[in-house]
C-alpha cells in the first residue's frame, strides 16, 4: 500500500473514531438527560417544585439550596419552595452532585398568584399580645430543621373537615392598616373542642402553650416536610411523639392571637410556609369570609 493510500486510510479511521465519539456522547447525554425531571417547570408563587434527580445531591434556585434525599425503588427526591414574595419571572434551577458541580439546567417559570387582600378587626388586648420567651426561636428552629426519614405521602389530609375562613398568601391589613405580612397559613371554622389530627405522619417537634401561637403542636414529617397547628384549646400530643397521619393531636380553641374559635394550620417546605392547596383538596371558603377568593 503507498505512502498516499496509507495516509488516506489514516484519515478515514480518524473520521469514523471522531464519529463514533460523537454518537456515544449524544447517547450518554441523552440518557443524562432522561434522569432528572423538575415539575411543574410554570409554578405560582407560594407553590412547590418537584425535583428528581439521579447523581444530585442538592438543587438550587434563586439563592436557596436544598437537599435531595434516596427514596425506595425510584430516583432521589427534593422539594424546592418558591416564596410568596418571589417576583414573576424566569429562574435557572440547577441540580448539583456532591462536588457542587452543574449537573443539569432548568428554566423555571414562576406566575403571579394574584392573592387576595384581607382586613382583620382585633380588639387591642389582642394585638397587644407579645411572644412568649424563646416563642419565635423555637418556631424557627423547628423550620430550619430537616429530618432525614419520609413520613408523608404525596397527598396529605385535612386536620378538621371545617370551611376556609382565611386562605393562604392573603395579604394582612389589621384594623384598616397595613401589617406587611401575608398568611402563612390556613384558617379553618371549627367549634372548641374540635378534634385536630395530623396531615401526615411524622413526628412531634413543638408541644407547647405559647402567647402569641396559643396552644401549638409542631410535626415535621421529614425530608423537608413540616406542618404546624395553634390556637388549640387542650394539646393531645407530645414532644417527641411519633403520629400517623389521622392520629388526634389537639382540639380547635381560640388560645393566642385569635379572634374566635379556629384552627390556624399551615405547610412548610424546606422552611417556607407553602400553599396547602398543592398538597390537599381544599373545602369551601365560608360564607361570612373576609377576603375574595384567590
Amino acid at each position: 500500500m503507498g505512502v498516499e493510500k496509507l495516509r488516506r486510510f489514516g484519515n478515514l479511521i480518524a473520521t469514523m473514531l471522531m464519529r463514533w465519539r460523537l454518537l456515544l456522547h449524544l447517547a450518554a447525554a441523552s440518557v443524562f438527560a432522561q434522569s432528572f425531571a423538575v415539575t411543574p417547570q410554570k409554578i405560582s408563587q407560594g407553590e412547590v417544585l418537584r425535583i428528581e434527580g439521579e447523581g444530585a445531591e442538592t438543587a438550587r434556585m434563586n439563592g436557596r439550596t436544598i437537599r435531595l434525599f434516596p427514596q425506595p425503588g425510584a430516583r432521589p427526591l427534593g422539594l424546592m419552595p418558591v416564596p410568596v414574595i418571589t417576583k414573576p419571572g424566569v429562574y435557572q434551577l440547577e441540580l448539583l452532585d456532591q462536588q457542587e458541580t452543574v449537573l443539569q439546567s432548568f428554566s423555571i417559570t414562576v406566575l403571579n398568584a394574584h392573592y387576595a387582600k384581607e382586613n382583620i378587626l382585633m380588639g387591642r388586648s389582642v394585638a397587644a399580645l407579645k411572644p412568649s420567651p424563646g416563642e419565635q426561636e423555637t418556631v424557627t428552629a423547628f423550620q430550619n430543621e430537616v429530618l432525614p426519614e419520609r413520613y408523608w405521602n404525596d397527598h396529605i389530609q385535612l386536620p378538621i373537615p371545617g370551611c376556609v375562613t382565611s386562605p393562604f398568601g392573603v395579604r394582612r391589613f389589621r384594623n384598616g392598616k397595613p401589617t406587611g405580612n401575608f398568611h402563612a397559613g390556613l384558617d379553618q371554622r371549627g367549634a372548641v373542642g374540635t378534634p385536630i389530627q395530623a396531615v401526615a405522619g411524622g413526628v412531634v417537634k413543638i408541644a407547647r402553650d405559647f402567647n402569641l401561637h396559643g396552644g401549638t403542636i409542631a410535626i415535621d414529617h421529614g425530608q423537608g416536610l413540616q406542618s404546624i397547628y395553634l390556637h388549640m384549646s387542650k394539646l393531645a400530643a407530645r414532644e417527641g411523639d411519633s403520629v400517623k397521619a389521622g392520629d388526634i393531636i389537639g382540639y380547635v380553641g381560640s388560645t393566642g392571637r385569635a379572634t374566635g374559635p379556629h384552627l390556624h394550620w399551615a405547610i412548610y417546605v424546606n422552611g417556607v410556609a407553602v400553599n396547602p392547596r398543592q398538597w390537599v383538596n381544599l373545602p369551601p371558603p365560608c360564607g361570612n369570609s373576609r377576603y375574595k377568593g384567590q
